[in-house]
């Protein structure tokens, strides 16, 4: 089935590298400064997803090695989106918004038996909500910090007002944060009309019904608008309170 999609050929290989040389001579000539950037990042993804495709059939095998595996890939991206955010020790505390938006539904999805307790099934589904929670942590924390280094000022401001040092941050960053959340919102709204989803087509050519198919892309859009606001508002209640700065 896998063949309808993209059939794993020399030529893909060929055409890859020829995307990623043509990334990075853009990202170069456009002086975005990230042409480097962009080199590592797809020759880390090559590397990667060799090993992962090494090993996750041993891996999806025990539901133990599975819950080791999800915890690699939390840390991973808890020191991910900590780096983001800031080059402190404060970094750490990335764990809280990814945490506790990824945690909640994933115990929701298992207490109900609506997910299978089989490394094959957590997995995937796992790193869906952990690759959401970290796009959401690093957008809100970079775009929280960089509004109050901006406006320091109106911050002082706000202090000299009578504000808490809390409320005085949050009155300041929060409408910055609350940006991360509009990829995932335009993802959802225009599910179906502009895209077509991973888990949507996976389904699909696994032999779904174009209606099984459509009701867990649905689900997994929900979920992913979920464990982002609360990533973003347990961001925001970091930087207010002094913990990342």
């Amino acid at each position: 089935m896998a063949s309808q999609l993209l059939p794993v050929t020399p030529a893909l290989g060929v055409v890859t590298a020829l995307l990623l040389g043509a990334a990075v001579a853009v990202a170069g000539w456009g002086l975005l400064g990230h042409g480097h950037a962009v080199l590592r990042a797809g020759l880390r993804a090559v590397v990667q997803l060799g090993v992962v495709a090494l090993v996750i059939a041993w891996v999806v095998g025990s539901l133990w090695t599975s819950a080791l595996f999800v915890l690699v890939m939390f840390t991973v991206a808890v020191r991910t989106a900590g780096r983001r955010m800031t080059a402190g020790p404060g970094w750490v505390w990335a764990a809280v918004p990814i945490g506790v938006g990824v945690l909640p539904v994933l115990a929701l999805l298992l207490g109900t038996g609506l997910l299978p307790r089989q490394g094959l099934s957590i997995i995937p589904v796992a790193g869906i909500l952990i690759g959401g929670a970290l796009t959401a942590t690093s957008l809100a924390g970079r775009r929280a910090l960089d509004e109050l280094r901006q406006r320091h000022g109106e911050v002082e401001a706000a202090l000299a007002l009578g504000f808490e040092d809390r409320d005085a941050r949050l009155e300041i960053c929060r409408t910055a944060a609350a940006t991360s959340l509009v990829p995932a919102l335009d993802q959802t709204r225009t599910v179906g009309l502009v895209t077509l989803p991973g888990a949507f087509v996976g389904m699909l050519l696994g032999g779904a019904t174009p209606v099984q198919a459509g009701a867990v892309q649905l689900f997994v859009l929900i979920a992913l608008l979920a464990v982002e606001a609360v990533a973003v508002v347990a961001v925001l209640e970091l930087v207010g309170r002094g913990l990342v700065t």
